[in-house]
C-alpha cells in the first residue's frame, strides 16, 4: 500500500474514532476499510465492490461480511436507503457497492440529473414523422440501424449516451446528429466539448472532416464545420482547483452539448457541467466504455454503462458494437481487451501474440524490465532528429511539424521505473533534462500542464520547440508562438503515460507494460488505440 494513503487512513480513522467512537475496543477493521476506501479514491474509483476481490489492506477471510459487521458495530455503516435516519454515518452500503457518504450523495444526485434528462423530450416534442424522416437521411448518408437510432435519439431524449469502441463510426454518427439537430431547430446554439485540448481538437478536426465527406447540404456543412469545440474547462469558465464561473447562476447559452472522450470526465466535472447546463438543453456524451477511469474521483460513464442503468437510459442510451475500420491485430487485441476489468490481461492475450504473422501492424517484443530496449530508443531518437530539422528550419510549414509530433509516441503506464516516461526522457535528453525549456533541443515536444484560458491553452495541450528570428518559441496549435517562460511548469512530451495521451491519435505507439503494471486490462486497451498505423508492445522478459 501507498505510504501516504496508509497515513492519510490512519487520520481519518482517528478522526472518525473522535467524531464517532466505536462501541468498545477499536476494530482493526476499521482501520482496514478506511485504507481500502482511501486506496479506492486515490485510483480515482468512489467505491469498493463488495463481490470483487478484498482489498490490499483487508483480510481474505474477513471480507466482505465480517469487514461489514465491524463497520455496523462501530455505527459508521448506514444503508443507501436509510440516509437520513443516520446523517452522522460516513460510510454508505449501497447494494454491493461500499463509498463514503460525500462521494456517494454527489453520484446519487448526479445520475439522477442524468436519468431524468433521458427521461425527458426537447421541447417543443418532436413529431413522428420527423423522427421517421431524421432516420432515413441518415441511413441514405451511409449510416446502419444503430447509428440512425442514435441519430433519432437527439430528438427524442435531452440526454443520449453514445457507446463504442474505435472505429465504429462514433464521429460519422455524431455528424447525421448533429445535421439533424439542426434541420429540426436550425436556430440550435451548439458546442463541441472534450476533457482534453487535444482531444478537443482532435473532435472539431474529426467532425469538420466527416461533414465535408457526408452527403449533406453545403449549408449544413459550413454550420458545421463553424461548430465551436474546446474543453470543459474552458466552456465553464474554470477559476482554480473545482471553481467555475458557469453554473446554476450562470448558465451556458446552449441548446446541444457534445461531449466526447466522456470515460476522461470525473464525478466532480459532470457535477459541475450539469449545474451549468440549462435545463432544457440536450446533453450528447460520446465515449468508449473500454478506455481508462478518469484520474480524478467517480468514473461517470463506466456508472452509466451498469446493466442496470442502461436499462433505465433504454432508448437514450445506443451502443455501436460494428467496426467499420479494419485495424488488424490493434482492433484484434482491442476486442479481447475491451470486455475486461480485472485480471492479467498480457495471460489471456498471449496466444495472439503468440500467432501474430510478420506483417501484423502490431509487433510483440519480449525485453528484460530493468533497462529500456533500443527497439524503443532508436525510433525515438530518429524523430527527435526529424523534429531537430523541421524546427531549424524557418521555411517549414507550422503545420507540417505539429504533423510530425503526431507519426510516433512512446507510452507507458507509469512515471518512475526503469521503463518509465521520465526514464525514457533521461535517455532521449540527457542532462538538458533539468536545464529551462529554453535549453531542451529544437524539436522537443513540449506538453502544457496547466489551464491557461488566457492564453487558449488547455492542460495536455502539446507544441513543439521551435527557433524563430534567433529567438526560441513554442509553436502550439493554430499558429501560436509562445515565449517559453509562460509555460513554467510545461514538461517534454517524446514519451507521455497512458493516461495523459487518452484522447490523443499517433500513427505509430511504442507501448511499455513494466511488470508492475499487469492489473488493469483498460491500460493496455487505451494504450493500443491509440495507433492508427501500428504498434510496438513491450512487456517484460519472461523468466527461463
Amino acid at each position: 500500500m501507498n505510504p501516504l494513503a496508509t497515513s492519510l487512513a490512519s487520520a481519518l480513522a482517528d478522526s472518525l474514532q473522535r467524531l464517532l467512537p466505536a462501541n468498545g475496543a477499536p476494530d482493526p477493521l476499521l482501520l482496514a476499510a478506511v485504507g481500502a476506501l482511501s486506496d479506492a479514491l486515490e485510483r480515482g474509483e468512489l467505491a469498493l465492490d463488495l463481490e470483487g476481490d478484498a482489498p490490499e489492506s483487508v483480510p481474505a477471510e474477513a471480507w466482505p461480511q465480517t469487514l461489514l459487521q465491524a463497520l455496523e458495530a462501530s455505527g459508521w455503516l448506514v444503508a443507501a436507503d436509510a440516509l437520513e435516519q443516520r446523517p452522522e454515518a460516513p460510510i454508505v452500503h449501497d447494494g454491493r457497492w461500499l463509498r463514503w457518504r460525500r462521494w456517494h450523495l454527489q453520484l446519487r444526485q448526479c445520475l439522477d440529473q442524468l436519468l431524468e434528462r433521458a427521461q425527458g423530450q426537447p421541447q417543443p416534442p418532436v413529431a413522428a414523422a420527423a423522427l421517421q424522416a431524421a432516420q432515413r437521411q441518415a441511413r441514405q448518408a451511409g449510416l446502419d440501424p444503430q447509428q440512425a437510432k442514435a441519430v433519432a435519439a437527439v430528438l427524442e431524449h435531452r440526454l443520449v449516451l453514445l457507446l463504442g469502441g474505435p472505429g465504429t463510426g462514433k464521429t460519422s454518427t455524431v455528424v447525421q446528429l448533429l445535421a439533424a439537430a439542426l434541420r429540426q431547430w436550425p436556430a440550435g446554439r451548439i458546442q463541441l466539448a472534450a476533457p482534453t485540448g487535444k482531444a478537443a481538437t482532435r473532435l472539431a478536426e474529426a467532425v469538420a472532416g466527416a461533414a465535408g465527406a457526408g452527403q449533406l447540404e453545403p449549408a449544413l456543412q459550413a454550420r458545421l464545420a463553424a461548430i465551436p469545440c474546446g474543453t470543459l474547462h474552458r466552456l465553464l469558465e474554470a477559476q482554480g482547483e473545482g471553481r467555475f464561473r458557469r453554473g446554476a447562476r450562470l448558465p451556458l447559452e446552449l441548446d446541444l452539448l457534445v461531449v466526447d472522450e466522456t470515460s476522461m470526465v470525473d464525478l466532480p466535472l459532470m457535477a459541475a457541467l450539469l449545474a451549468a447546463l440549462p435545463p432544457q438543453a440536450t446533453l450528447v456524451l460520446v465515449g468508449d466504455a473500454g478506455q481508462l477511469p478518469p484520474v480524478g474521483p467517480g468514473a461517470v460513464l463506466e456508472e452509466l454503462c451498469r446493466p442496470e442503468r442502461l436499462q433505465q437510459l433504454g432508448g437514450a442510451a445506443v451502443e455501436l458494437r460494428t467496426a467499420y475500420r479494419n485495424d488488424g491485430a490493434i482492433a484484434q487485441l482491442a476486442a479481447q481487451l475491451r470486455p475486461q476489468r480485472s485480471g492479467d490481461p498480457l495471460t489471456s492475450l498471449r496466444p495472439t501474440l503468440e500467432a501474430l504473422p510478420e506483417q501484423a501492424n502490431l509487433r510483440w517484443l519480449e525485453a528484460p524490465p530493468q533497462r529500456l530496449p533500443a527497439a524503443v530508443l532508436e525510433p525515438l531518437r530518429q524523430h527527435q532528429r526529424r523534429l531537430a530539422q523541421l524546427a531549424d528550419d524557418p521555411a517549414t510549414n507550422p503545420a507540417a511539424l505539429l504533423q510530425e509530433l503526431e507519426q510516433l509516441i512512446a507510452l507507458s503506464p507509469v512515471r518512475q521505473g526503469p521503463w518509465g516516461v521520465e526514464a525514457l526522457h533521461r535517455a532521449l535528453l540527457g542532462p538538458l533534462l533539468q536545464a529551462p525549456l529554453a535549453r531542451w533541443p529544437l524539436g522537443t515536444p513540449v506538453l502544457n500542464r496547466q489551464n491557461r484560458p488566457e492564453q487558449g491553452l488547455a492542460n495536455g495541450d502539446i507544441g513543439v520547440l521551435i527557433q524563430r528570428d534567433g529567438e526560441r518559441r513554442v509553436l502550439m496549435a493554430g499558429d501560436r508562438l509562445l515565449h517559453p517562460t509562460r509555460l513554467g511548469e510545461a514538461e517534454p512530451a517524446l514519451a507521455l503515460t497512458v493516461h495523459k495521451a487518452q484522447g490523443s491519435q499517433y500513427q505509430r505507439v511504442l507501448l511499455l507494460v513494466p511488470p508492475s503494471r499487469h492489473g488493469d486490462p483498460r491500460l493496455l486497451y487505451t494504450g493500443l488505440t491509440r495507433a492508427r498505423r501500428g504498434v510496438l508492445l513491450v512487456t517484460p522478459e519472461q523468466a527461463p
